[in-house]
């Protein structure tokens, strides 16, 4: 089980790999953490950028290293990354590599409740969905072939995004051709529900029993 951080915010781990290189100010982290792609990475809220760097100075992650002017803009605090810093930098990445956690993905959401649409509707939506992913794995796979002189170590964190891309859309290609050929059980009682209005028996028992636990 993940453990409860001083600083849970996924931000705050940017932040810490950010300036574990050298020491800078908020607005150069923000640049840097931008250029890197760090906001497609995770879900990150730039807003809170002053907040979470706060936060990690409270809590002996980040010290003030000093303060820089850049032409007639505002003064600057730089900050550094402390020893303590490292540790939990450290300790979050080696916790968010070995420790399986859920993640709700809102197709997922959406999933859980389709029985609201009817198997053509949803067979058009995920046809939709199968072009959509179809056209994004085919971007992502030309980017890293384009990527000859970066470390492989600095993409895999694309790798991954491809495979479970990938993933998804061998599995949405799957279900969309159980309902195209007919195949998928149960489909005769989902389309008489939307054609009629009335929940079949053997539905509404489901329905009480409840989804089995995951």
């Amino acid at each position: 089980m993940a453990k409860r951080r001083k600083v849970g915010n996924l931000l705050g781990l940017a932040v810490l790999s950010t300036v574990s290189v050298k020491p800078m100010h908020p607005y150069e982290m923000a640049s840097l953490m931008r250029a890197r792609g760090k906001d497609r990475d995770m879900d990150i809220k730039w807003g809170s950028l002053y907040t979470v760097v706060g936060n990690l100075e409270k809590h002996g992650f980040l010290a003030v290293e000093g303060s820089a002017r850049e032409g007639a803009r505002p003064e600057r605090t730089v900050y550094r990354i402390t020893d303590e810093g490292r540790d939990e930098l450290s300790d979050w990445v080696r916790e968010l590599i070995a420790v399986p956690e859920r993640e709700r993905p809102r197709f997922e959401a959406g999933l859980s409740v389709l029985g609201a649409l009817g198997p053509d509707e949803t067979a058009r939506l995920l046809a939709e969905r199968l072009a959509a992913l179809e056209r994004e794995i085919a971007g992502v796979r030309a980017a890293l072939a384009a990527e000859t002189e970066v470390p492989r170590l600095f993409l895999i964190e694309t790798e991954y995004d491809l495979a479970i891309r990938s993933a998804e859309a061998d599995w949405v290609r799957g279900f969309l051709a159980e309902i195209e050929d007919g195949s998928l059980p149960g489909l005769d009682l989902w389309r008489t529900f939307h054609e009629t209005g009335r929940v079949p028996p053997e539905i509404a028992e489901l329905a009480e029993r409840g989804a089995p636990q995951r």
